[in-house]
């Protein structure tokens, strides 16, 4: 018996009206040949599930001496996810965590009531040619867990559940589809999975999460009998049983979950359910109080003047 249907009735009659509640074209911004494409936060959707932050990034190939060189920041409210395609990013945080993230890992850091982080290319990798290709996600915590304490996990490749089958692979990176479950903890109700999908292939995606997304990252997609191209941010009506069919290869991912307990508010990289919140952790990044990153202390990045 096939794991994913070959024909279903309900989904064969699937409209895109009736499937896509909006469609988000990112905003596309070129950091010296290296591509980034914001699809969350838009005036069309400040969240899905507990996703309030949706960078997609290269890919890149960087010149001889070139690379990521995130500086030191401070976070509070939110978590970082970083999810790689192909390339390298070193992360270090004021935990003093020191952790490379290749693809398929996953670098999770709760930065709860504060954290400073940088992300960079390592010197060993700064040789010319070396590839970039991934996501950078934040998710919003729940109103109860603003102010936990910081952390930071690293999950392996080996370790994220995947499946083969019927043309499709999927790694399910947070939360629970089809059958397979991700070890990666969340504080919220959270779906985050990656599709590699053979043309012809169909994803089935059921109703069992309340907001759902899913983003082409490269190829086509078809909806309700309406083709969907890369760099597009397809956010689902809720309750609907869909498929997503590949119109040719295609790479995907969907990212959703429970709708959060209320608004979120976001300035630069604050989250906060209040607004005051926001404006302490301003002062306390501008006065010097969060903690250093242990190897990285030599810059960082100032607050923004508006």
């Amino acid at each position: 018996m096939s794991f994913f249907p070959a024909k279903d009735p309900i989904l064969g009659d699937a409209r895109t009206s009736d499937a896509v509640a909006q469609l988000i074209v990112p905003r596309s911004v070129d950091l010296g040949g290296f591509q980034v494409h914001r699809a969350l936060p838009s005036g069309q959707s400040r969240m899905v599930g507990p996703f309030i932050f949706f960078d997609h990034f290269g890919p890149a190939v960087f010149k001889a001496g070139a690379g990521v060189d995130v500086r030191p920041h401070p976070h509070i409210g939110l978590a970082t996810v970083t999810y790689l395609f192909d390339g390298e990013i070193v992360h270090r945080d004021s935990l003093g965590s020191a952790m490379p993230i290749r693809p398929g890992a996953v670098n999770w850091m709760t930065a709860g009531r504060g954290i400073v982080h940088s992300e960079r290319t390592a010197a060993d990798h700064r040789g010319g040619g070396e590839t970039l290709h991934g996501l950078q996600l934040w998710v919003a915590l729940p109103m109860a867990e603003e102010e936990t304490a910081p952390a930071f996990v690293h999950t392996a490749a080996a370790d994220i559940p995947a499946l083969r089958q019927d043309g499709i692979m999927l790694r399910v990176v947070a939360g629970a589809l089809h059958g397979l479950r991700s070890p990666v903890a969340t504080l919220w109700n959270t779906l985050f999975a990656e599709a590699r999908m053979q043309a012809g292939a169909t994803l089935p995606l059921d109703a069992d999460h309340e907001e759902r997304a899913v983003y082409v990252v490269d190829g086509e997609i078809d909806l309700g009998g309406e083709r969907f191209g890369p760099e597009r941010l397809l956010v689902l009506r809720p309750g609907d049983r869909i498929a997503v069919r590949a119109a040719n290869n295609a790479h995907i991912v969907v990212v959703g979950g429970a709708a959060m307990d209320g608004p979120r508010h976001i300035w630069w990289n604050f989250v906060s359910s209040r607004k005051e919140r926001i404006e302490a952790a301003k002062a306390d990044w501008k006065a010097g109080r969060f903690d250093l990153v242990p190897g990285d202390t030599t810059e960082f990045i100032p607050l923004p003047e508006s």
